[in-house]
């Protein structure tokens, strides 16, 4: 029997690819229906099971849930039906409690003792004192330390340097006539300067690196006492608004590169910028063989006496280069001048001395030979407001201070010298030295990326806090083209010794005192740490010290100051009534760390 044409034709309608695919989407679509309507009534491990019985319902309930009523029998089994659709509310597990013990691990065995009521009056007191501490800090958020707007100088004090020109003093010591006059007689408390050092008239930003090295304006440094003087000399000249430096002068009749290149014939092993790093020129004049020695890896701390040639100094601060007015008249500057040198070599007038290396040469005078050495108990690297002595300190044993490495590697390497030095730490010290090499790194990097300090044309930096001199190490590195004096406060530990063995130079100094350097010399001033430390001593007070960074500052300098919130205030209040424009940032710590940036502008009037 043959099929029919309708048979045939629903066969090939069940073959065919569409209506697998519809069957497919309608079984898959049932599927889910009927999966969806019947998985709320799945009985649930946790919350509950129960069979039907005739005329109620016999319920297992679990105990974090309520019982639920029995249905009536006239809801039948539609009642029943919708409660079993209906989820179960979510169990929660009760919170454990206990105790750590001795061995780390929590445990419920514990015995709770007696009610003390000692403790909970200690507790309630404790509150209440920190209570009204919170509503006095409130009362006080508001109010804030006032300064009046100091005023300015006389013209008189224009180049004052308040220690070194202490005339009443002087007078009163009768020391017109010996060179104790020389030396720092700084004023009474109560007599420090109290107002802002004018600049001369036709003052103007100071002429940028390396062109100041041979030329300033005349305006900036007006007396003429030096020009006069040592016009013959060939030192310095007048050529119209400015003062010209020839390269040489008497001192260095075929200049100072050629009286360098002299020096080094003569005793290679000198090796400018490798072996010799850190070289003191006494009596520099205008520092010009301190200015040269710099374009050969050298920094040179130039001093001199404030004496007849009285701004030689300010004239090689001018130019940029490392200077102060000091004198070895009665007083330690750095360290002692000894004797017993041994002469390398002889030319003409150029005579070369080198330091013994060991003690043989002391320990081998004759009995009685002048001068003597020093007691035992005489800290050479004691120098604030000592004595001269005139006998030679011995050298240590181990050889510290002699055996560092060449430059440029000894910046960063951690010098025999700092085990030797007083600080708190004994163990981890070389821990400390590369900490704060990082830290310092890190934080200028951020300035340069962020302040654009490599536009700003720094040139005479201090540092007031220096520390081991991370921050004049982050400078070098960077490439920043400046020289750095490093300020060791006495407040503080003497790491003088470490800064020099790293190839910088430093001072140490007083902040509750005066600085012993010419007004407007620096470009850019560093203080971290310092006025949450000085403010804790007696004799010292922040508004005398931000006086005496104005005299120093140039016009137009900058002054960075990272420290602790509870002096920012007092410090913003203070920088107003000087003139200057501060601008208070956070650190990278973010707004609520516990130090602040505050910025400050000496602007050009």
């Amino acid at each position: 029997m043959k099929p029919t044409a309708i048979v045939t034709a629903a066969v090939d309608i069940v073959k065919g690819p569409y209506f697998v695919k519809i069957s497919a989407v309608a079984l898959l679509s049932l599927s889910l229906f009927a999966l969806f309507y019947h998985l709320p009534s799945i009985p649930s491990a946790v919350s509950y099971a129960s069979t039907s019985a005739v005329g109620g319902v016999n319920t297992s309930i679990s105990p974090y849930i309520s019982p639920q009523p029995s249905p009536s029998p006239t809801t039948g089994s539609s009642s029943n039906s919708s409660r079993r659709r209906q989820p179960p509310p979510w169990v929660t597990e009760a919170p454990r409690i206990g105790i750590v013990d001795e061995t780390g691990a929590m445990t419920v065995e514990f015995d709770i003792g007696e009610f003390d009521s000692s403790a909970m009056e200690e507790l309630r007191n404790l509150s209440d004192w920190r209570e009204e501490e919170k509503k006095e800090e409130n009362n006080d958020s508001g109010v804030r330390v006032r300064y009046e707007k100091y005023k300015v100088c006389e013209e008189t004090k224009s180049e004052y340097i308040p220690c070194l020109d202490n005339v009443e003093e002087i007078t009163r010591l009768n020391l017109s006539g010996s060179v104790e006059r020389f030396q720092r007689h700084c004023p009474e408390v109560g007599k420090w300067l109290d107002c802002l050092v004018p600049m001369p008239k036709g003052y103007k930003r100071s002429i940028s690196w390396p062109k100041s090295r041979d030329e300033v304006w005349f305006s900036n440094v007006p007396r003429i006492r030096l020009v006069k003087d040592k016009n013959g000399q060939n030192w310095i000249a007048r050529k119209g608004d400015k003062l010209i430096f020839p390269r040489g002068g008497r001192q260095f009749i075929h200049g100072v590169d050629e009286y360098l290149n002299q020096i080094s014939q003569m005793v290679p092993a000198i090796a400018f910028g490798q072996h010799t790093r850190v070289a003191l020129d006494i009596g520099c004049g205008i520092a010009s063989f301190g200015a040269f020695l710099l374009q050969r890896n050298v920094i040179t701390l130039s001093i001199a006496l404030k004496d007849a040639h009285e701004n030689q100094i300010q004239f090689a601060l001018e130019r940029g280069v490392p200077a102060m007015a000091a004198a070895f008249a009665s007083r330690r500057l750095l360290t002692l001048l000894v004797v017993c040198w041994e002469l390398v070599k002889k030319e003409g007038s150029i005579a070369i001395w080198q330091k013994p290396l060991n003690n043989s040469c002391y320990l081998n005078r004759d009995a009685g030979a002048q001068p003597p050495l020093c007691d035992s108990n005489d800290d050479p690297d004691n120098v604030w407001y000592i004595s001269l002595r005139a006998c030679i300190n011995l050298l240590p044993e181990n050889g510290y201070g002699a055996n560092v490495i060449t430059w440029p590697m000894r910046l960063h390497y951690p010098p025999d010298r700092l085990q030797i030095i007083t600080m708190d730490a004994s163990i981890s010290r070389k821990e400390i030295f590369k900490a704060e090499s990082k830290y310092w790194n890190d934080i200028i990097e951020s300035y340069v990326r962020a302040f654009r300090w490599k536009q700003m044309n720094f040139r005479n930096v201090m540092d007031m806090r220096a520390g081991f001199g991370g921050f004049a190490a982050a400078l070098h590195d960077l490439q920043i083209d400046c020289w750095v004096m490093n300020v060791v406060p006495v407040s503080g530990f003497n790491t003088l010794p470490v800064i020099y063995d790293r190839g910088l130079i430093g001072v140490m100094h007083d902040w509750c005192e005066p600085f012993d350097t010419y007004p407007r010399t620096y470009d850019l001033l560093h203080a971290a740490g310092l006025f949450s430390v000085e403010q804790k001593r007696d004799k010292c007070n922040i508004s005398t010290i931000m006086l005496e960074m104005d005299r120093i500052l140039r016009p137009g300098g900058i002054v960075y100051v990272r420290d602790s919130v509870s002096v920012m205030d007092e410090l913003q209040e203070i920088a107003k009534a000087m003139g200057w424009v501060p601008f208070l940032r956070d650190t990278g710590e973010g707004e609520h760390a516990s130090w602040k940036i505050l910025i400050c502008e000496k602007r050009m009037p």
